[in-house]
This record gives C-alpha cells, sequence and structure tokens, in this order.
C-alpha cells in the first residue's frame, strides 16, 4: 500500500468536495439573490463566511484523517518511509564492507 498515494487521493477527494459545496452554495445564494432573501452583498459575505468556516473545518479534518492513516499503517506493521530509507542506507554500508572484504581476500 503506498500511503503517499493513499493520502494524496483523499486530499484531492477533499478539494472536489470543497469545489462542490463551493459551486451548490453560490447557485443557492444567487437563487435567494433573484428571489429576494438576501442582497447580492448578503450572499457574498454569507459565501465568502461560510467558505472560509467550511476550509478551516475541512483542514482540521484532513489533519486528523492523516494521522489516523498513520495509525493504522503501524498498526497493520507498514513502515514508514524513514525507516525504509534508514534501511537501504544500511544495506548499502553492509554491502560495500562485504565487497571491501572479498576485494581483500582475492589481493
Amino acid at each position: 500500500m503506498d500511503s503517499n498515494n493513499l493520502l494524496k487521493q483523499l486530499l484531492m477527494i477533499g478539494v472536489g468536495t470543497t469545489s462542490l459545496v463551493a459551486d451548490k452554495l453560490r447557485e443557492v445564494t444567487e437563487e435567494w439573490v433573484k428571489t429576494g432573501r438576501l442582497d447580492s452583498t448578503q450572499a457574498k459575505d454569507f459565501v465568502d463566511d461560510f467558505l472560509q468556516q467550511f476550509k478551516a473545518e475541512q483542514e482540521t479534518w484532513d489533519g486528523q484523517l492523516q494521522q489516523q492513516l498513520r495509525n493504522i499503517l503501524q498498526d497493520i506493521g507498514v513502515s514508514r518511509q524513514s525507516e525504509v530509507d534508514e534501511l537501504r542506507g544500511r544495506l548499502d554500508r553492509l554491502e560495500r564492507q562485504v565487497r571491501d572484504l572479498e576485494n581483500r581476500l582475492w589481493r
């Protein structure tokens, strides 16, 4: 499982959701302006305030989602990228040491 890819997909869903909510909210407020329930300034302020609050809550939700995903991946034993990178470095050093020892033996 590629956790970075999954996170990117989840964040893209969040971006898409924000866009969809913004579009629908604008449609509704345009209808309210047409019917006289709001004037255009009130509608713009309403949309701006709502979207600002929605985005702030979404950022909080995204952070919580990322933390939960990290916890799940850790619980099922998926290594973090930094751990894999560290092991690759250690393996590279060991391979170099083995080659050096082999070269010394064959001289």
